[in-house]
């Protein structure tokens, strides 16, 4: 879990569904909440994610504000 940040973007692939991308919001003791590109939070276990590819075309040139609950 120490090889990601907040805020990188990593990937993973739910059972049955496309990989998906996000940004790397929260560590939880267990998993990270992932805030995906379609606007899905997901709780994933680090051993599930892997750092997404970087190209200056993926990125964006801004990244939206996200408020999560609670904060």
């Amino acid at each position: 879990m120490l090889q990601f940040s907040i805020g990188e973007t990593a990937c993973f692939q739910p059972e049955g569904r496309p990989t998906l991308t996000g940004i790397n919001a929260k560590y939880n003791r267990k998993t990270v909440t992932v805030l995906a590109e379609n606007g899905q939070q997901w709780n994933v276990a680090a051993v599930f994610l892997r750092k997404a590819e970087s190209s200056a075309q993926a990125k964006p040139a801004f990244a939206p504000i996200v408020r999560l609950p609670g904060n």
